[in-house]
């Protein structure tokens, strides 16, 4: 019997040639795009599910190589007809109901076209689900790799440490329903770690079909911005505040940094501007070696003057050489 053709490479919008990391990344963003709990869109469901039918076959080189066999028939919306030889994989005219989790964005059945090609083989699907709901035995493996966002503070990437964190996370439940559920984990963060590194989480990732062991969790750093600091890779910038006469004059002033306040001397003469390097004061890095901060200093000005501060200002204005416009 003849079904409706499935273009997988046209639906995820990826050329034949493509990659698997093409593919995966394909499939992500479209997933996303496309799952029920993001658009509500008329549509949009059965497009989240062509798409995740579409991943599931290019995804495995297995698949994606018995796909490809199908050569001349390419060409999209055409009707499928399989060659001689092809039944004795559909698990003998059986219709299988698949349920298949797609990489956390839910779970959903198979069309005609995936079940005459793939139906009854199992191929590292895990359990399926047939009509009358019993489970079947299917070849086990690895569960695939999952990937978060964590946010931390600039102070938790200097000094490192265990950081507890709640994921949400989509699993399949009783009768193939997905269904939210929150996943708490306690993560250690490595002293000096710095925005955009990843953290891998062995064993934490999405559970194998078929009872087989998990995929990893692999957690990406975002440091969030800081109320101080600038963080430039492992150096910190600041602005630092000064007085007109700190800066004419010279002085001793507490600057922050993240072990806590240190004090440095500020040369007469000091121009708005100018930095000053504190080695060895910005965040932590390999082998205890740490970063530097830079502070740029700011000549700022009192907005308001009280009688005696004016008179003063009054009295430089009047005696002093210094033109700075010349």
């Amino acid at each position: 019997m003849a079904v409706k053709f499935q273009d997988y490479y046209e639906i995820l919008g990826v050329a034949r040639s493509a990659t698997q990391e093409e593919i995966q990344s394909a499939y992500r963003k479209l997933a996303r795009k496309y799952h029920p709990d993001v658009n509500k869109n008329k549509g949009a469901e059965d497009q989240f599910k062509r798409v995740g039918e579409a991943y599931e076959v290019l995804k495995s080189p297995e698949k994606r190589k018995r796909y490809d066999t199908l050569g001349e028939n390419w060409r999209s919306g055409q009707d499928f007809t399989p060659p001689p030889g092809w039944e004795s994989f559909g698990g003998q005219g059986r219709k299988q109901n698949f349920g298949y989790d797609f990489g956390g964005f839910g779970s959903t059945g198979f069309s005609d076209f995936f079940d005459m090609l793939f139906g009854g083989l199992g191929g590292g699907f895990g359990e399926f689900r047939t009509e009358g709901g019993r489970s079947s035995d299917a070849r086990s493996s690895r569960g695939e790799d999952q990937e978060a966002e964590i946010t931390i503070s600039l102070e938790e990437a200097h000094f490192g440490g265990k950081k507890s964190i709640a994921l949400e996370t989509s699993e399949t439940g009783h009768g193939g329903r997905t269904r939210r559920s929150v996943k708490n984990l306690e993560v250690r963060v490595p002293k000096g770690i710095t925005d955009g590194k990843r953290l891998r989480l062995a064993g934490k990732g999405r559970q194998g079909p078929g009872g087989g062991p998990p995929g990893d969790l692999y957690l990406r750093i975002r440091i969030e911005p800081h109320r101080t600091f600038t963080l430039k890779g492992h150096d910190l910038e600041m602005d630092i505040p000064v007085a007109p006469w700190e800066a004419a004059l010279g002085a001793k002033i507490e600057v922050p940094t993240l072990d806590g306040p240190v004090t440095i001397t500020l040369p007469a003469g000091t121009q708005s501007g100018q930095k000053m390097r504190l080695k060895g004061k910005g965040l932590s890095g390999k082998g205890g070696k740490q970063g530097d901060l830079y502070a740029t200093i700011r000549i700022v000005v009192p907005k308001r003057l009280d009688p005696g501060e004016r008179k003063l200002f009054e009295e430089l204005a009047r005696t002093s050489s210094f033109r700075p416009r010349k």
